[in-house]
């Protein structure tokens, strides 16, 4: 939404915009002060269209935290709204969501070192959405979300259980040293650039990294990537399951 002199004033996310705009302006609706005064500033509405629901829940908090708009100035305070973070130093990095982006400890102020140079996504203005998110992504990046110490190479990783997770496929167990850290890390940069990208964007990239596993006569890896792109393929369909 934008005022009479172009300016961005508000940014939101809908699955049926039409019904989405339209619920402003219904005369019985009580929207309450903010909103109230929202519609008396708005003048022209502007639109971008995502290729799926996981797609609009990024591009929204991109936006948000890009432009900053006066009636999304809520998400300004870090300490209350979700961020997604990918560790970046760790032998095998991990995934989480936190509302402490910095990884500042309040007690001390230091930052553990796993925590510099992570990559930092948000901030998400639905904790619940990016909660989902995050396990529907999971089942295809098969990334690991606890906090354990994993080092390449420490002997006591083949004598680890795995957990659930890698059980039910959710997880590739670098706990015990079931995927190399190399392809970790392509699993890991590949869901970065999801994040990053739009879908068909990612999707071309991993058909072509997919074409070249296969003429090197890879076919694990290349078999991996194939159920990659199935499942992000159908990535709506789970998600309105």
């Amino acid at each position: 939404m934008k005022d009479a002199a172009g300016v961005v004033i508000y940014v939101g996310k809908a699955l049926r915009l039409p019904d989405r705009v339209a619920s402003y302006f219904i005369p019985s609706a009580e929207l309450g002060p903010r909103k109230s005064s929202l519609l008396d500033e708005v003048h022209t509405f502007d639109y971008l269209t995502c290729e799926g629901e996981w797609e609009a829940l990024l591009a929204e908090n991109r936006l948000i935290k890009d432009i900053k708009p006066k009636y999304n100035e809520r998400l300004t305070d870090d300490k209350t709204f979700p961020y997604l973070v990918i560790t970046q130093r760790e032998d095998y990095p991990r995934v989480f969501v936190t509302r402490n982006p910095g990884g500042v400890d309040p007690k001390t102020g230091n930052v553990p070192p796993e925590m510099r140079s992570a990559r930092v996504f948000g901030p998400f203005t639905n904790a619940g959405a990016l909660r989902e998110a995050v396990q529907v992504l999971q089942r295809i990046f098969r990334f690991r979300t606890c906090s354990l110490d994993i080092v390449e190479g420490d002997p006591k990783n083949r004598f680890f259980r795995p957990c659930l997770l890698h059980a039910i496929e959710q997880c590739t167990a670098p706990c015990n040293e079931s995927i190399s850290k190399a392809r970790y890390r392509e699993d890991i940069d590949r869901f970065a650039r999801f994040l990053d990208s739009k879908r068909s964007v990612i999707l071309r990239e991993m058909k072509a990294e997919m074409a070249e596993a296969s003429e090197k006569l890879e076919f694990e890896r290349a078999a991996a990537l194939r159920d990659q792109i199935r499942a992000i393929e159908k990535l709506d369909e789970r998600a309105s399951r």
